[in-house]
């Protein structure tokens, strides 16, 4: 990204929408809608059967099936859009607690989401395979439409829960990051004093004239 917080631009910077368009957050959040339309339209329009005067769900005949299948899609989509212009939004995002709080709920959501779709995957196959075939073939093709964009959501939505937790470890390595900057030249040695030099120890004047008079030193001769 260009350096901002949480993976996300500088706040303030010119929208540029091909680079919107780009991001593998929108394109995958994007694919998420369009999943969501896929599942909920496809059981609302030929999930049901009209059989003995009343609408019932051709998952088993159990209309939970087919309400959860509706109610996790039409949430999905709902929530699709708000995160689409939650993108639109993040990089005018100054504050850096809005930003996380947004990726929080990101993650979460995302995760939970995803997690919810599994369980309808299997909730509408074990439904689907305990089913008595509708006369004519009728809405079987929907059925297992919803069947496999449900399981092809499963990943769509931990992927958007990925990004999201790779945004709030950006956001958190840099929280963390140290705020100084390391001396290109090298340390030096500490000196206690500005004025000091490193000059050899010099012996005492005395000292030498000691050594050299009893160096001249000569014993008598009897």
């Amino acid at each position: 990204m260009d350096g901002g917080a949480y993976g996300g631009g500088k706040a303030g910077a010119p929208f540029d929408p091909i680079a919107f368009v780009q991001r593998p957050q929108v394109i995958l959040r994007a694919v998420c809608l369009l999943f969501a339309i896929i599942v909920f339209g496809c059981i609302s329009s030929k999930g049901y059967i009209t059989k003995e005067g009343k609408e019932v769900c051709l998952y088993k005949e159990d209309n939970n099936a087919c309400n959860y299948g509706i109610g996790i899609g039409v949430l999905a989509f709902l929530a699709s859009i708000g995160f689409l212009a939650g993108e639109y939004l993040f990089e005018q995002m100054s504050s850096v607690k809005t930003r996380k709080h947004f990726v929080l709920i990101d993650l979460g959501f995302s995760g939970f989401w995803s997690f919810l779709y599994f369980v309808g995957f299997c909730y509408l196959t074990n439904a689907w395979n305990n089913s008595a075939n509708p006369p004519g073939g009728y809405g079987v093709n929907n059925v297992q439409a919803a069947i496999a964009f449900s399981f092809f959501s499963i990943f769509t939505w931990a992927g958007c829960a990925w990004f999201a937790f790779q945004r709030f470890k950006q956001g958190t390595d840099a929280a963390f990051a140290p705020s100084y900057e390391a001396d290109p030249v090298g340390s030096t040695g500490y000196t206690s004093y500005p004025d000091a030099t490193d000059t050899a120890y010099q012996e005492p004047p005395f000292g030498q004239q000691q050594q050299r008079g009893m160096g001249d030193f000569q014993a008598p001769a009897y």
